[in-house]
């Protein structure tokens, strides 16, 4: 596919920028009204609350000291641009693909407003976990961007996976087909 033929643009934006609005006003709306920062709400008991945190690394926590917030924000840059040229390779037609791609994008986009926009990091709310007698047990605070980045990669790790798979059937159908002839097929009517 030619670099300049995009397939279905409308789709691919159209679920990149329904992530990135809904990303950045959850967020806004999670910093006006969820002060204190880690003061717990309830919204289904124990199971989902909402819990104003920010995260100046990556994903569960992750920290790479001072420098943090630029490398996450190079590191993004980078993985922006390799879902681009993923995109631009990507046939005409194929909506798993496109979507789960522009979900990673989407996602990748709204975090990276907030480590640009304020040094204290990304803004994550959404804090789910069980109690189990007197233990409980919590997922790592996380936001819509998280969602739709961890939704987006399964799914394109599911349609790559199918695409390594079909391409491993056809160069095996290929390897047992019988060579191409490239002469005239000689007959016994022929030869009469």
């Amino acid at each position: 596919m030619a670099a300049s033929a995009r397939p279905e643009p409308a789709r691919f934006w159209a679920v990149v920028i329904a992530v990135i609005v809904a990303d950045v006003i959850t967020k806004l709306i999670a910093v006006r009204t969820l002060v204190p920062i880690r003061a717990p709400r309830e919204v289904i008991g124990e199971w989902l609350r909402w819990t104003l945190v920010y995260n100046p690394g990556a994903a569960f926590g992750l920290h790479l000291g001072p420098y943090s917030r630029w490398i996450f924000m190079v590191l993004t840059v980078v993985a922006l641009v390799i879902l681009w040229k993923l995109y631009g390779q990507t046939r005409e037609g194929d909506t798993l693909r496109i979507t789960s791609l522009a979900l990673v994008s989407g996602g990748a986009v709204g975090n990276l407003i907030d480590r640009v926009r304020s040094p204290l990091g990304v803004v994550d709310f959404i804090d789910v976990g069980v109690r189990f007698g007197a233990s409980e047990y919590r997922w790592p605070t996380f936001n819509i961007a998280d969602m739709a980045v961890s939704t987006g990669a399964f799914l394109l790790a599911w349609v790559l996976w199918g695409e390594d798979r079909a391409a491993a059937e056809a160069a095996a159908a290929a390897q047992n087909a019988p060579p191409a002839t490239t002469g005239p097929i000689v007959t016994e009517q022929s030869q009469a």
